[in-house]
């Protein structure tokens, strides 16, 4: 079974439980509520978030610097949103991780690791070369 898959049956079922859960503690309309207001105040924070990478993307481009970190940074805010607009505690939560700098400078660490270890493993092999030109060319 894919992974996507798996994320696509096993998201909502934590969802559901989560909100039973709760739901059984809290209340019903006070699930709710803060299931607005999570949402409301996340979209809030990603907007702000956004904003600040955006403007230190055109730090960088003034530098003469590539923006890599914030585009990423950038991608990673907008997926975050998304998590925030869908109900649920678990998406909430995930997207709350990705909006905190401090969160998601971690999470980029962990992942930059794990990519360049796979980098290490690749083998390269050198070599010269010469550039022959055609005796065609130069007459052109």
């Amino acid at each position: 079974m894919s992974s996507i898959l798996f994320l696509i049956i096993f998201v909502p079922i934590v969802e559901i439980y989560l909100f039973i859960k709760i739901g059984s503690q809290i209340g019903a309309i006070t699930t709710i509520l803060l299931i607005f207001s999570t949402a409301v105040l996340g979209i809030y924070y990603a907007k702000y978030e956004g904003l600040n990478t955006l403007k230190s993307g055109f730090h960088q481009l003034n530098r003469n610097e590539t923006p890599a970190y914030e585009v990423i940074s950038g991608a990673a805010i907008a997926f975050a949103a998304l998590l925030l607009i869908a109900p649920g505690f678990a998406t909430d939560f995930l997207g709350f991780l990705l909006i905190f700098p401090i969160s998601r400078k971690l999470i980029f660490n962990k992942f930059s690791k794990k990519f360049n270890r796979k980098k290490e493993k690749n083998n390269f092999i050198e070599g010269e070369f010469e550039d022959i030109e055609d005796q065609n060319d130069e007459k052109l």
